[in-house]
């Protein structure tokens, strides 16, 4: 399982490291710290980034818009990514609003703004509105990640690395290959939204992760997957196999 990555753009040292200091505590993980816009550029294409804090001004210019506005301008650069700043310039704010920030964070903020901001930003950016949600957690889709609400930490789990599942009445036990994740969505809903070339149903209550699977034991109805684990097959979810190529 990887961890969130942050890419924070901030030049005072100390709002650097308050920042490094709750997101670490929060498991993300702090791919660097910029202090001018070069720098900020540099980090970003040389790291793979979830996620961005970025500081309106940087040494009394506001290149942290400036900043932003590349982001929007590559093709394939865009991400979620939070304003930071203590300015009260009408005119600035109008300019950082036409970037399309997700938030924006004054200064001096607390953990729990910082925290909140970055799961709606994430939330915003894939365009849903937190409805896979219990009492304690969420989850947001994207195309290679899931990012699951787990108490206070947000935890980026690889589709990839799905190995199979599980249905448990209105929940879904979401097995990887080095822990599992129950969240509050139907298996019909979660179907929709992963790769039907990657996910087949193979039983009412499971859906597999196509390229894990070892062995299909058709006499038996039982699915092997590489790690070891036996998933049952029913009789009315065999669709899955005609994604094989099968010799005779």
């Amino acid at each position: 399982m990887d961890k969130i990555a942050v890419l924070i753009v901030e030049d005072i040292p100390s709002q650097a490291e308050k920042l490094v200091k709750i997101l670490e505590a929060h498991q993300y993980a702090v791919v660097g710290v910029a202090k001018s816009n070069q720098e900020a550029l540099d980090l970003f294409f040389a790291n793979k980034v979830d996620i961005l804090i970025i500081d309106i001004y940087l040494d009394g210019a506001p290149d942290g818009i400036s900043f932003a506005e590349t982001l929007n301008k590559v093709p394939g650069a865009s991400r979620p990514f939070v304003f930071l700043t203590s300015a009260k310039d009408r005119v600035i704010f109008d300019r950082a609003k036409l970037t399309k920030p997700f938030s924006f964070l004054l200064k001096p903020f607390n953990e729990l703004e910082l925290l909140y901001s970055l799961e709606l930003a994430l939330e915003k950016f894939y365009g849903q509105q937190n409805v896979f949600n219990s009492s304690d957690q969420y989850t947001v889709f994207s195309k290679e990640y899931l990012f699951i609400k787990k108490k206070e930490a947000l935890k980026k789990v690889r589709i990839a690395d799905i190995t199979f599942i599980e249905v448990e009445e209105r929940y879904c036990t979401v097995n990887t290959v080095l822990e599992k994740f129950t969240i509050h969505i139907s298996l019909s809903k979660i179907s929709e939204l992963l790769d039907i070339t990657m996910f087949g149903r193979t039983h009412r209550n499971y859906l597999v992760n196509l390229y894990m699977i070892e062995e299909i034991k058709v006499s038996i109805n039982k699915i092997v997957l590489t790690n070891g684990e036996v998933i049952p097959m029913s009789e009315n979810y065999r669709e899955f196999m005609q994604q094989f190529r099968t010799l005779r």
